[in-house]
């Protein structure tokens, strides 16, 4: 590790303490996010603009920069579905009705199909304007099974 990574990642940390002082400033975790979105973009632009793309000094400084990335992004997802299922227990608790119950969920059902129909339409023509197959995929399964043995 030299002089340059030890360098960005005395930054990173400068940006995760400035990032932290800015939560006891009682911001919102809306405005965090969009804090820490933008340091980090200018952080990721400033590396490129000075050590170059492709560089070992970007490659080793991610490296580090990835932990805390993948530990937050590990973190979210721990917490999404107990987020979801108490807001759809709650909601349903609150209902006055019962009868509505069907209702929404018939509308909630039919939202869930549109837009899935939506992104598979996407996805189709995605893969025709490209020409994208899975002969890559089914290459990959053929190397990784040569490699193991």
């Amino acid at each position: 590790m030299n002089f340059a990574v030890v360098a960005s990642l005395a930054v990173f940390i400068a940006i995760l303490m400035f990032l932290f002082n800015q939560q006891q400033k009682q911001n919102t975790l809306s405005r965090l996010v969009l804090i820490g979105l933008v340091t980090g973009s200018l952080f990721g632009l400033g590396l490129q603009l000075i050590h170059g793309e492709g560089s070992d000094v970007i490659g080793q400084t991610l490296e580090w920069v990835g932990i805390v990335g993948s530990g937050y992004v590990g973190l979210l997802k721990m917490v999404i579905m107990p987020l979801v299922l108490i807001s759809m227990i709650s909601a349903v608790v609150k209902l006055e009705k019962g009868g509505s119950l069907g209702k929404i969920s018939g509308l909630t059902i039919s939202v869930l199909l549109v837009t899935t129909a939506i992104a598979a339409m996407i996805g189709i023509l995605v893969t025709t304007t490209f020409g994208l197959s899975a002969a890559g995929l089914t290459e990959g399964a053929r190397e990784t099974a040569r490699i193991a043995v």
